[in-house]
This record gives structure tokens, C-alpha cells and sequence, in this order.
């Protein structure tokens, strides 16, 4: 399905804070890209407690998550600055009680819609009504591809049945699904168990995305960091599955930055493509952005709007196009490709933001967490720390 833009000329509040802004000729935003897709994170609430999480460890409370209200004049605003999609996330998505009139609103203003969740909280009732209110495609996280490894993972009871429970909602309702697979070292083997389940639950795609370490999953990095002989595999079944499903569904693969030779383009490049919004409003170049600690964010509660602070705000900027790169990313022939690589992993890795992407063969700490990576896989240090409000909580025992 293809997201349609609204034809009505935009109200400005002020041409000088608003979609004009973004209409200017050769502004920093413009030349570097236009927010073409919205991560909209209603809240950090979530019945599950993946020790991968994308959610800052420190999380925030309902009582600061933005209100229907704001929710609106936000979507209104992306819809006016040409955003085409809007993907709603978590935490859960659907702990809010207004993700209905949410998804109506944004369908009314002409944004494609995403559901991104863990679907345990969903009733055949509410998926309808969120059809009905123009919902347009659902991802589906998955944990494994058997209840009782995938109800560990995610630390939730019943989990897996209810998920497959719901998938099978979304497709009698014709709506598109896709999967998410997050894997680590302790899930790996159930790979291509996890890619049959897809295509018999008539995904038309799953995403087997290798954990990103940081926020919670760098909390757990021991526990999660696959060795060099399981992504060996991993790759193997990925391959093997791609001739296999062609025409089928579509199988995409992200590998595990610790084992890479150079970095990915993360997010399509700081503030070209895309950019986040947290339950309290804060704006961010990408879901983990708020690890740099010595960036600061503009608010949508902010005097400023969603156009400005993309064009102008110094933490969108700071990192945008290459001009801020050091060597050796400056005179490499691939900074227009890659674009440096992943802020939030150069800071969480060598603490500075702006240091080359240790997933970088030319990094000076390359090699430093390539035998990390090799130490903790090895170790098998098995037990998680469950992501919670609390800061986490240890598992009680040693799995078998």
C-alpha cells in the first residue's frame, strides 16, 4: 500500500517556524534530506521485558507521555512537513487507550501507518477497530519460534501462543504483516524455525535483525552476543531461505555489528531520513540517541516547531552530512555511503560520539570489541537482566 500526502495547503503559525522553513532553497536539512518516516514512541510501558529493548534503560513514566491532544497536533505537523510514515511504538503501542483515534487522525492527514508490537494485549475487537480506523500494515515482534524459549526471552507467560494468535487476526483481516525477529546467541538456533513460522503465518516479510548493543542490550551484552560459528550459520539459513521463500516473502538481515568489517548506514544517516519521537516529546535523530549524554534535545512542548527543530536544532545538525567527520572516515571513499557509521555505538564504545564507528575495520577500537565480542560469546553467561522501570531485575535462575 502506498501512504497518500494531503492536498490542502498547511495553516503556518509563522513563516518563519513551520513548513516554509523546510521549503527554503539549499537549508542544511534540504541539502542533507527531508524526514520522510516518524518513529512515534507513545510510551515505555510494556508487558514484556525483552533484555534488548530499544527504550532507555531509564525510561520514562506515563504521566509524562505526551496527551491525545499533542499526540494529534504532532501527526498533523509531520503530514504538513511531507513525512509519509508513522510508525507507532513502544514500549507497547497498545497500552495507550487513544491508538485508535491516534491511527484515524494520522489516516485522516494522510500518513501511512505502522503498528510495531508484541501483539499480547490485543483483542480481535481492537484490531478491527484499528483497521477500520485506516491502520495500513503490523509488525509482529517474536521471540522464538517455541513458547517456552520465547516466553523466557520476552518474560511474559503465554506470549508466543498469543502472538501467533493475533498474526493469524491480522491476516484475516488482509492487512500486510511482517515479522520481527530479533536474534542472539541464545535464540539463534530457532532461525529457520522462525522463518517457517513466518511464511506459515503468511508474513509477507520478516526482518531477522541481529541485537544492536546499547540501551538495555548493552546492560545484557554478555548475555546476547552470538559467537562467530552461530552467525556463520545464521547466515547460511538466511541464505538457503532466501532461494527457498523468492517470491514468497521477503527476508531482510541485519548482522551483528561487533563482527563487521565496516559500518551500516545507520538510520539512512543522522537527520536525513528519519527521526524519533518519545513518549514525552523529545526529539531525537534515532530511537538510541539519548545515550550521548551530551547532547540535548528539543521537545515538541517546545516554543519551537517539528520543522524548526529539524532544520536548526544543534543536536540534529551536529552530526549531519560529513563535514564533522575526523580522519580516518574524512578521506574515506565510503563516507557518502555509510555516513560514519552508528553515533550511539561510537559513544557507547569509546566515549565520544564522534569517533569513528568501532564497527570499522580503520577504527583504532575495532579490534578491541572484536575480541569482546569472541570473550563474552564464549563465556555463555546465560541468565538476563529483564528490562523494567526499576532499572532491571537479574532472572532468578540459571536457565537449562
Amino acid at each position: 500500500m502506498t501512504p497518500t500526502l494531503i492536498s490542502a495547503e498547511p495553516v503556518l503559525r509563522d513563516p518563519n517556524d513551520g513548513i516554509a522553513v523546510l521549503e527554503r532553497t539549499r537549508t542544511v536539512a534540504e541539502t542533507f534530506g527531508i524526514p520522510l518516516a516518524v518513529l512515534a514512541e507513545l510510551t515505555h510501558r510494556c508487558p514484556l521485558q525483552c533484555p534488548y529493548c530499544s527504550n532507555p534503560v531509564e525510561m520514562e513514566r506515563a504521566n509524562a507521555e505526551l496527551t491525545t491532544e499533542e499526540w494529534t497536533r504532532v501527526l498533523t505537523e509531520l503530514a504538513e512537513i511531507g513525512v509519509l510514515q508513522v510508525h507507532f511504538s513502544g514500549g507497547e503501542p497498545t497500552a495507550r487507550k487513544d491508538l485508535v483515534e491516534l491511527v484515524r487522525h494520522a489516516t485522516q492527514v494522510g500518513l501511512y501507518t505502522n503498528l510495531i508490537t508484541s501483539a499480547v494485549l490485543l483483542t480481535r475487537d481492537k484490531l478491527v477497530d484499528l483497521a477500520d480506523a485506516g491502520l495500513c500494515h503490523v509488525q509482529i515482534s517474536f521471540q522464538g519460534s517455541e513458547p517456552v524459549l520465547a516466553d523466557r526471552v520476552g518474560g511474559f507467560r503465554n506470549g508466543h501462543v498469543k502472538k501467533l494468535e493475533v498474526a493469524q487476526w491480522v491476516r484475516e483481516l488482509e492487512l500486510p504483516l511482517t515479522v520481527n525477529a530479533v536474534m542472539h546467541r541464545q535464540n539463534i538456533h530457532q532461525l529457520r524455525g522462525m522463518i517457517d513460522m513466518a511464511v506459515e503465518l503468511g508474513a509477507d516479510r520478516i526482518e531477522v535483525a541481529n541485537v544492536q548493543y546499547y540501551g538495555w542490550a548493552l546492560k545484557n551484552r554478555a548475555a546476547l552476543m552470538p559467537t562467530v560459528e552461530q552467525l556463520d550459520e545464521m547466515t547460511a539459513v538466511v541464505d538457503e531461505a532466501e532461494t527457498r521463500f523468492k517470491g514468497i516473502m521477503e527476508i531482510d538481515f541485519v548482522i551483528p555489528d561487533y563482527y563487521a568489517t565496516r559500518p551500516k548506514k545507520c538510520m539512512g544517516g543522522w537527520g536525513r531520513q528519519f527521526f524519533n519521537i518519545t513518549p514525552s516529546g523529545k526529539i531525537l535523530p534515532c530511537h538510541a540517541a539519548e545515550t550521548i549524554t551530551d547532547l540535548d534535545f528539543d521537545s515538541v512542548r517546545s516554543n519551537h516547531s517539528i520543522a524548526w527543530i529539524w532544520q536548526n536544532s544543534e543536536a540534529f545538525n551536529r552530526y549531519r552530512g560529513t563535514g564533522w567527520m575526523p580522519e580516518p572516515c574524512q578521506s574515506c571513499e565510503f563516507k557518502e555511503q555509510d555516513y560514519g557509521g552508528c553515533r550511539c555505538q561510537a559513544f557507547a564504545l569509546t566515549g565520544n560520539a564522534a569517533n569513528t564507528d568501532p564497527a570499522c575495520q580503520l577504527s583504532p577500537f575495532h579490534a578491541t570489541i572484536f575480541k569482546a565480542a569472541e570473550t563474552e560469546a564464549a563465556a555463555d553467561q546465560r541468565r538476563f537482566i529483564y528490562r523494567n522501570f526499576a532499572g532491571g531485575t537479574l532472572e532468578k535462575d540459571e536457565p537449562a
